[in-house]
């Protein structure tokens, strides 16, 4: 590496330090920041902020029930006293409160939280759900009023249900019913909303009633950074198309074609809404919390239609449950496209080749490790063709080494354009693609690239452990440190140390094997392991696994391939090649390239 290569290098590393450094935010502009989003939290929620003894003289008039809001629409629902029923099968436990008719929270029995709590979906006050709409010249929000119900606790198992009905009354012949149903073995609970009587109470109008949704997420994995980079709101919208929110901003859009269902989407969990005859549209987003105990708050302003009908009903249900491929498939309504399995030739190669091929090794029930292990096997073995020729072509450009040397003392290297010409001219002669070596490695690039998205997406490791680590599905951190300066780093993941040695190693034995390289690239060769050495350093230790056993195996192929190929063989083949006629066809590469190189000679001598 020459030296104004490496004060490159150095300048940009520097500069890209300063920016860390100097971008991140003050404590002032920190605290400013908090303020604004409880403000708008407390706006979205419909919270006035009062000071405390206005407050205190509001709870002293309220002892008295004030009769204009008796009489107000639904007036005698505004006040009540919460009632809290729990509907719980084999896999989650939701609580449904009278205040709203809303779930209140959802724990799914199954799973814990990292650090071994209960794992509650969501829960509290701030999380919403309710019809809006105007009656009156009132605007309603059912999420304030209170419903009223006859049911009581229910468990089922197996092929069991239940059923339960939260009412708001507006009359006798006149109200709204929630209806929840629960059966055993599901990670669904049933919703279906009824209008009685309801064409006369809504505004005239109004066509569309907006059912209004908001959940406030909490941490549930141990790297909330990259939980909140993997969480997002997901809808499918028009004909079957599952899109998403920003994951890395803040951000919302005004769907106007039909919603089929929208989910508040974490890294490994989802609570999706699902409506049998599609919501007409809504306005959905999704944005970040000041409270580090939050992930992302979400909201969903979903329309329904309103018929001036004595009963309209909207069946739709819940899905709780974890974001495990072949649940979500099972589920059906393409909720498993919120994974996030790639791009282009990479969500093919996880959705049609990885994910069967994994869930077949599953099958058997051995730990997780062997698992990826039989699978990179698996994947080597298939791939071993291409790695076979990579190396054959490697091993012929080693052997043209000593003869390209020669050319490259003869022309020498202010010349450049002479000396690639020079250079297409042997490989002519040898009969050697130049590009042979790298074609089959960019042809193994999608199936390496797949992993890099199957691994951190993949529920099946969330808790597993293997060796030291702990839980497969984040990264292993034996060393832990004080946040490091400009980088925040502040621990040290083994696994991907190894992966890194390992990967330095094969680094060091390609160069030492390719007689084309220039010192150049050797040091990139060098450089691109070490960079991923604090990229990797927080994925998942099962990804860093996965790239160990790669690289190792890639390693062994190359020493087994190398005891079988002859480089005097190889130079037989390459000079019986140079005896062909010269007038032999030349690839459309070669063509191009001697093209080139003509022109850029004739350009040299024109401005000489």
């Amino acid at each position: 590496m020459d030296r104004n290569t490496l004060t490159g290098l150095v300048l940009i590393f520097v500069i890209i330090a300063g920016s860390f450094y100097l971008l991140q935010p003050s404590d002032e502009e920190i605290k400013r920041e908090r303020q604004l989003q409880d403000s708008l939290a407390r706006a979205r929620a419909g919270i006035e902020q009062v000071d405390t003894d206005t407050t205190s003289l509001a709870a002293a008039a309220n002892t008295e029930i004030d009769s204009a809001l008796l009489n107000s629409p639904f007036g005698r629902a505004s006040i009540g006293d919460e009632r809290l029923i729990t509907l719980e099968n084999e896999h989650i436990k939701a609580t449904v409160s009278t205040k709203g008719g809303r779930v209140k929270s959802v724990e799914l029995k199954d799973e814990k939280t990292y650090d071994g709590q209960p794992l509650m979906l969501f829960e509290g006050d701030h999380n919403k759900f309710g019809l809006f709409f105007s009656a009156a010249g009132k605007n309603i929000m059912t999420n304030e009023l209170f419903f009223s119900t006859t049911g009581n606790n229910v468990h089922v198992t197996g092929q069991d249900s239940a059923a339960i009905t939260f009412r708001l009354a507006y009359a006798n012949d006149k109200y709204i019913d929630y209806i929840y149903s629960i059966r055993g073995d599901d990670h669904n609970l049933g919703l279906t909303i009824v209008t009685k009587g309801m064409q006369d109470v809504v505004a005239p109008t109004e066509s569309q009633l907006v059912l209004n949704w908001e959940a406030a997420l909490s941490q549930k994995e141990k790297d909330m950074d990259s939980e909140r980079q993997r969480s997002t709101l997901y809808y499918a919208h028009g004909d079957n198309e599952v899109d998403h929110l920003n994951t890395a901003k803040d951000d919302e859009e005004d769907i106007k074609d039909q919603l089929d269902w929208v989910s508040f989407k974490q890294h490994f969990f989802s609570n999706v809404l699902i409506a049998e005859n599609g919501f007409k549209g809504g306005k959905i987003n999704v944005y970040t919390s000041a409270d580090n105990q939050i992930v992302k708050l979400f909201a969903a302003n979903l329309r329904l239609d309103f018929n001036r009908q004595d009963i309209n009903t909207y069946p739709m249900h819940f899905f709780f449950g974890p974001n495990q491929y072949k649940v979500l498939k099972a589920h059906g309504y393409g909720l498993e496209k919120q994974i996030d399995m790639g791009w282009g030739p990479m969500k093919w190669i996880n959705r049609f080749i990885t994910i069967p091929v994994f869930n077949f090794l599953d099958g058997f029930h051995w730990g997780y490790g062997l698992v990826i292990l039989i699978l990179t096997v698996m994947l080597k073995l298939v791939l071993s063709p291409l790695t076979y020729r990579s190396y054959v072509s490697m091993a012929k450009m080693r052997v043209l080494k000593p003869e390209m040397d020669q050319i490259k003392e003869k022309v020498g290297q202010d010349n450049a354009a002479l000396l690639q010409q020079e250079y297409l001219k042997l490989y002519k002669q040898a009969g050697v693609n130049p590009l042979g070596g790298c074609i089959p490695l960019l042809l193994q690039m999608p199936f390496t690239i797949a992993f890099f998205f199957f691994f951190p997406n993949l529920f099946e490791l969330r808790g597993e452990s293997f060796l030291w680590v702990k839980d497969l599905s984040t990264y292993d951190s034996p060393i832990t440190f004080a946040p490091l300066p400009l980088i925040g780093m502040d621990h040290i993941s083994l696994m991907c140390i190894l992966m890194t040695g390992v990967t330095l190693v094969s680094t060091w034995y390609n160069n030492s094997i390719s007689g084309a390289a220039n010192a150049q690239m050797k040091y990139i060769g060098y450089f691109m392991p070490l960079i991923f050495l604090f990229v990797l350093n927080s994925f998942p230790a099962g990804l860093n696994y996965y790239y160990l056993l790669s690289t190792v195996f890639t390693f062994g192929q190359q020493l087994v391939i190398r005891q079988l190929v002859n480089d005097d063989k190889i130079l037989s083949i390459i000079e019986a090649n140079k005896k062909k006629p010269e007038a032999q066809k030349k690839s459309k590469f070669q063509q191009r390239m001697e093209d080139y190189m003509r022109q850029q000679q004739s350009k040299g001598k024109g401005k000489k």
